[in-house]
């Protein structure tokens, strides 16, 4: 008998019996840790294909292979591809500020799995998955890089390789949760840079870029310039959830 996954299983049944593993959006006590109960499951709108190739915008209809949105067609994004694993509406906004801000990192792995399947195409062409980072000092106030714990779950899960500083944020810069789309690009322009230490990685490689949440993509667009600059042959996103607006007809 392996001694060890029995001492585990037992210490994790124990914990269970102090600390009931509960619900990841609403805090209910469930049956399983790092999950959702059965009010909140259904309440979440997964994303999948039929999909515009480049941002990931979810079509009605599948439209061919390759077929953009109207806002990709308009403007491209400067990343190659992006893939969200879920809608950010109302039913998903509590679970991710749970994760963000309340410590709820519990669910780390469940988004892995979840991002792992919706960007897989993504994940099995990377050479290297790199988290979106914070500023020092937002990391400090927070005390952990919400993009970076789901880096290192979907590297771990799909054994490829992370470099958590890839990517370093240069400046504080304010929080663009009511900025629009241009205001926000010139938010964060010029804001990342490769760490000196690391910026040899990025020559010829294929970057997989991860963060919580998709907006606008001025972010995300900022740092693959970045990446760009610094060599790199093709830069994806994979998020946990992105906002879907209404596109242009």
């Amino acid at each position: 008998m392996e001694l060890a996954p029995a001492l585990r299983r037992s210490a994790s049944r124990l914990l269970d019996a102090i600390l009931p593993p509960r619900c990841l959006k609403c805090g209910e006590i469930i049956a399983d840790s790092g999950s959702l109960c059965g009010r909140c499951w259904p309440e979440l709108r997964f994303l999948s294909a039929p999909c515009c190739a480049c941002c990931g915008f979810p079509f009605e209809f599948d439209m061919g292979e390759g077929s953009l949105c109207a806002a990709c067609t308009a403007d491209r994004p400067l990343y190659d591809r992006a893939r969200a694993a879920l809608v950010y509406d109302d039913a998903s906004r509590d679970l991710v500020l749970r994760f963000k801000h309340a410590d709820r990192i519990d669910g780390a792995a469940t988004f892995a799995g979840w991002m792992g399947r919706a960007g897989a195409e993504l994940v099995a062409s990377a050479d290297i998955i790199a988290p979106v980072p914070l500023h020092r000092w937002r990391l400090v106030r927070r005390r952990y890089n919400q993009a970076a714990v789901l880096a290192n779950a979907i590297a771990a899960l799909r054994g490829k390789r992370v470099v958590p500083d890839l990517l370093v944020r240069r400046r504080a810069t304010p929080s663009q949760g009511h900025l629009g789309r241009s205001q926000r690009r010139r938010n964060v322009a010029g804001a990342f840079a490769l760490h000196p230490g690391r910026a040899h990685s990025a020559v010829g490689a294929r970057i997989l870029l991860v963060d919580d949440v998709l907006t606008t993509g001025a972010t995300a667009e900022a740092c693959a310039k970045a990446l760009r600059n610094a060599g790199a042959k093709a830069v994806d996103l994979l998020v946990l959830a992105r906002v879907i607006r209404v596109q242009p007809g």
